[in-house]
């Protein structure tokens, strides 16, 4: 299983078969053969990144109904560029700076119990996070994480933007945090990397009137990892730019796209942005128009029934091994598909043995890990075909 060599076996990498969901360390999804046809188009010639941006911004503004976008290498690149906008706004001074931010606002509000790992992404910009609330909703008190006054008392001269993490459980609700930072001048900026499907949420941030939002380009939407999207104002957008592009051209040669930036609303051509270690390759931007173009015409609905359908297989299935319990859960937690949740309570075999287990066979078989502290796995359906299902259960009864 597989029975024909793959490019892994010929460079001798273990492949993966992946029962875990479109988790970056295993390499995101899989790019659409479209996609993939496209980014091998793209690789015999050449095209101005600026352009290409350009086309990207105006793809992205279409499916989404936000002012402008870009595409960044990754949705944490798209994160720092966000944050690296709302910091350095127009100024050329600013952008050369950062990460000093010495004299400029580079505070970000977030409620306490959405900072995670990944608003580092934030802090490589120059900005400081400043958190806000407590974790008294878990505790069971009936007292709320962040009550919406803790946010605005928050927000001073010094504050650049107010964060937010995009989850189905995240307080305050999203329509609260954007009216209080918006009453106080400044902008919201949306982590919603995994957050497709469903693809209305592609629409549904900008709606409810949000600054920026970032999405992952190489997850649901099934183009190159390496993409991540940035939506929102213009402005915003203008300046993520600026800071990302390739900047070494004399100003009398420089003419940039004028639907992506206006040069006369920037005082000279910019030095080389904090954005410009995250730039993204030709092949990488054609591949992420064309997945998006095709992601917004999928028949989701019939994609989610066929991810129940091999998550109710899979869960009859492990069900039947003795000791396991299992579950199907939809997309109120962190997932965007139902997954199969395997409880190994009644199992003398520790979850987290066969977690590594399962991970150092050849292929290694990858299932989701978050639910160790419980005894208890998950099986996603979003990168598995039927055949690898089969496999996945097989090698999961033979360790257990």
């Amino acid at each position: 299983m597989p029975d024909t060599p793959s490019v892994y076996d010929e460079i001798g990498v273990p492949a993966v078969i992946n029962a875990a969901g479109t988790k970056t360390r295993i390499g995101g999804s899989l790019i659409r053969e479209e996609a993939v046809e496209a980014m091998a188009d793209a690789a015999t010639g050449f095209a101005r990144i600026s352009d290409l941006q350009a086309r990207a911004s105006d793809l992205v503004s279409e499916v989404t109904g936000a002012e402008a976008g870009y595409v960044a290498s990754g949705a944490a690149s798209a994160m720092t560029l966000g944050a690296a906008a709302a910091i350095a706004g127009d100024d050329p001074g600013a952008m050369a700076r950062l990460p000093d931010t010495e004299g400029v606002p580079s505070e970000i509000v977030m409620p306490r119990t959405h900072r995670t790992g990944y608003d580092h992404a934030l802090r490589a910009a120059g900005a400081e996070i400043v958190d806000v609330g407590t974790n008294d909703y878990h505790l069971g008190t009936g007292a709320a994480n962040v009550e919406p006054w803790e946010i605005a008392d928050a927000i001073t001269d010094e504050t650049a933007a107010v964060g937010y993490v995009q989850k189905p459980y995240t307080q305050p609700p999203l329509e609260t945090v954007v009216e209080i930072a918006h009453d106080h001048g400044v902008p919201v900026i949306v982590d919603a990397a995994a957050e497709l499907p469903p693809a209305s949420n592609l629409t549904r941030f900008i709606d409810l009137g949000v600054d920026l939002v970032v999405f992952s380009g190489g997850k649901a939407i099934r183009g190159p990892q390496s993409t991540g999207i940035l939506a929102g104002r213009a402005d915003l957008v203008e300046s993520a730019a600026l800071q990302h592009l390739d900047m070494h051209a004399a100003s009398e040669a420089w003419e940039p796209p004028e639907s992506l930036f206006d040069v006369r609303d920037i005082d000279g051509v910019p030095r080389q942005g904090i954005g410009r270690s995250m730039k993204v390759g030709k092949e990488e931007l054609v591949g992420l128009i064309r997945a998006l173009e095709l992601f917004v015409e999928e028949d989701h609905d019939a994609l989610v029934a066929e991810w129940q359908a091999r998550a109710e297989r899979i869960g009859d299935s492990l069900g039947a091994i003795e000791g396991l319990t299992c579950s199907i859960t939809g997309a109120e937690k962190t997932a965007v598909a139902p997954e199969v949740v395997a409880d190994l309570g009644d199992s003398p075999v520790d979850a987290a043995d066969l977690v590594a287990a399962l991970r150092r066979e050849e292929p290694r078989v990858y299932v989701g890990a978050d639910g160790l502290h419980n005894s208890e796995f998950t099986v996603n359906p979003m990168c598995l075909t039927d055949e690898e299902a089969d496999y996945v259960v097989e090698r999961i009864e033979a360790n257990i």
